[in-house]
């Protein structure tokens, strides 16, 4: 916590007299992203397992405002490397979400949204607040155990956290309002229906953040936060989370995807690349390359797929600014399982070769592998399986 208590004496002299009312706002068709970054070690029984760098990129979209509440529907992309991986992210889950939020930051959600984990945090007090002004107000923790824990539902409960403004203080030579939130954990569990027979039985912690509020915008453009939670299950069993964590919001415009696209299928023609496509999708923009040239069953990249990836990669730097998803795909060859990985391996591959031609940087990339399971043509012919054995590259639109 040292590093925070610094930053806290750091902000005292940019503290301003007078108070400031502290409200979120909304406005209908308003979209933004939010990139979070957790790097946290994973301790089992007092025993370091691991460490993981875990990306996650948050797309929101303001759909409808009613009074001072807004309605929000969210994506999230979580992805993730651990130690020893190379610089790309891996896809692990995606979520949707819908709910209202108040302009005192209160959510209104159903119960079957897994995210957001935090919830009503930040709040504030129904009146103007001052540097040094404290509150305090019941805040929720919400957690999806289906994989660890085979829990189907999500597993929510309350936590008490603790508020102080700090005053005011700098950011890339923007002057922001800084908000002090600090809560502890400590959860009594509860049975809950379980495939696995785990459950936790009790969860402590702590949790301390700064927020960078923005007034213009009515919402926080910035946060740290370092963490400790601790898990401790039905088998006798803990699991410890150690890390720091910190997330931007990046305001985002929609693409002209028409004029996008018809950019980059004349960049395909005039540069010389064969066997790829480019389709307008619900998330973007997609390359499709088509027949990538990998020897079976490896993910080593040939020379003359590098030097189609080396103007694939020039392409795709006229358009900064914008995530990439990389998604393998193989024909129906060999089992599922393998299928899974060797697809996996080669988005890897191409992922690796883009980020080391500069065509984006590690957080702005990220890569999944399906195998065999969304075929685009016959797999029992040599032609069918050409057009499935394929890499899409989407220019992402949040």
């Amino acid at each position: 916590m040292r590093g925070l208590i610094t930053l806290i004496l750091l902000l005292t002299s940019f503290s301003a007299l007078g108070a400031t009312e502290f409200r979120f706002t909304y406005e209908k068709g308003e979209q933004f992203r939010i990139l979070s970054r957790v790097d946290e070690e994973v301790y089992i029984n007092g025993v370091f397992s691991h460490r993981a760098d875990i990306l996650n990129r948050i797309s929101i979209e303001v759909v409808e405002t009613k009074g001072d509440s807004g309605l929000i529907r969210a994506r999230f992309l979580t992805s993730e490397r651990t130690s020893g991986s190379q610089n790309v992210f891996e896809w692990a889950q995606e979520y949707e979400s819908e709910f209202w939020r108040d302009s005192q930051g209160y959510y209104d959600i159903a119960p079957e949204y897994y995210m957001p984990v935090v919830r009503d945090v930040p709040v504030f007090p129904d009146k103007d607040l001052s540097p040094g002004d404290t509150w305090v107000a019941e805040g929720w923790e919400v957690h999806d155990f289906r994989v660890n824990f085979g829990i189907t539902e999500a597993y929510r409960f309350p936590v008490q956290v603790g508020y102080e403004y700090l005053g005011k203080g700098e950011l890339e030579g923007k002057i922001y309002d800084i908000i002090l939130v600090r809560y502890a954990v400590f959860h009594q569990g509860f049975p809950v229906a379980s495939s696995s027979g785990l459950h936790p039985i009790r969860i402590v912690g702590k949790s301390v953040q700064i927020i960078y509020w923005d007034h213009e915008l009515g919402r926080p453009c910035f946060y740290k936060e370092e963490f400790d939670i601790i898990i401790e299950l039905s088998s006798g069993d803990s699991v410890e989370y150690i890390g720091k964590a910190e997330a931007e919001v990046i305001e985002s415009s929609r693409m002209n995807r028409l004029e996008i696209a018809s950019e980059i299928q004349s960049a395909i023609e005039e540069k010389g690349v064969e066997d790829t496509q480019v389709n307008i999708t619900e998330e973007g923009i997609t390359l499709v390359l088509e027949n990538i040239q990998f020897p079976p069953d490896s993910a080593w990249l040939p020379a003359v797929e590098k030097r189609k990836l080396e103007k694939i990669a020039q392409i795709l730097k006229n358009y900064p600014g914008r995530d990439i998803l990389i998604v393998g795909h193989t024909a129906l060859a060999g089992t599922e399982e393998g299928r899974k990985t060797l697809s996996i391996e080669r988005a890897k591959a191409v992922g690796e070769y883009l980020l080391s031609a500069g065509a984006r940087k590690p957080e702005e990339l990220i890569i999944q592998g399906v195998g065999a399971t969304q075929p685009v043509s016959d797999n029992t012919t040599e032609e069918g399986k050409r057009q499935n054995r394929r890499v899409e590259i989407t220019i992402l639109e949040n």
